[in-house]
């Protein structure tokens, strides 16, 4: 009689051959970047609006959020996140997308006075192991896009300190975690840069919460202790944009 062991052992192989063998494909995430035109911020935001979000979601890409800096330094730009399936499907439907008759349309006459975007920026992006389900949030929030950049073979020792502390500690002090990310591609800072996105109920709040984390002794005490091997990120290579959610964001 076969024992429970090889029961089990026969049915994960006989999964793994219906599969091929295959593991299935981890969704990524793809931060964009859109810088306009002078004077042109309305009309990219009414294409998206009207347009270009819902045939996102006819080609199987996720709309996650949308946003405009709060500040003017951070720039005439569109912050936004999709998420897809897998890579491959980002690729197939990009490529879809861009071929669809009613996109070729709409962009053709968005821009019959003029181009609207300067550039397009973008990162494909993997969750962390740690990065929590994004909440459903209530109420209007501020928004916080902050990039990490370490040292040479320091991203577990962040990571390490993420998952065991800081992101209690910043839930302890009202910043409300939402998701993190490793970026995906070499020449995008593969291996070394963490993405992580926080959410505040103001922009005063979101001060006075950094201001109350940076001087808890917890934290003053993990991050000493994280550090005796060496530095873990560059010097002055966090960056940081408060973000506000546009009229469409689904997240807000």
């Amino acid at each position: 009689m076969r024992n429970i062991f090889q029961i089990a052992t026969i049915m994960l192989l006989s999964s793994a051959a219906l599969s091929g063998g295959r593991a299935e494909a981890a969704p990524v995430y793809e931060l964009r970047i859109y810088t306009a035109h002078p004077g042109k911020m309305p009309d990219l935001l009414a294409r998206f609006r009207d347009h270009t979000c819902t045939l996102f979601a006819r080609h199987g890409m996720e709309n996650v959020g949308y946003w405009l800096p709060l500040e003017q330094k951070d720039g005439d730009k569109l912050y936004y996140i999709l998420k897809h399936p897998s890579r491959e499907a980002a690729q197939a439907a990009w490529k879809a997308f861009g071929a669809d008759p009613e996109w070729q349309t709409v962009r053709k006459a968005s821009e019959a006075n003029g181009a609207i975007v300067a550039g397009v920026e973008s990162v494909f992006l993997a969750p962390t192991d740690y990065s929590p389900t994004i909440p459903v949030l209530s109420g209007p929030h501020v928004f916080e896009l902050r990039t990490y950049t370490t040292n040479d073979g320091k991203l577990e020792t962040l990571d390490t300190r993420f998952r065991e502390h800081t992101m209690a500690l910043f839930a302890k002090h009202g910043l409300t975690n939402l998701s993190y990310w490793h970026a995906t591609d070499t020449d995008k800072g593969a291996g070394k840069t963490l993405f992580y996105m926080l959410a505040y109920p103001s922009r005063e709040a979101a001060t006075k919460a950094w201001a109350e984390f940076q001087a808890d002794p917890e934290w003053i005490k993990v991050r000493t202790e994280s550090e005796l091997a060496g530095r873990i990120l560059i010097k002055d290579c966090i960056k940081s944009v408060y973000l506000a959610p546009t009229d469409f964001s689904p997240l807000k």
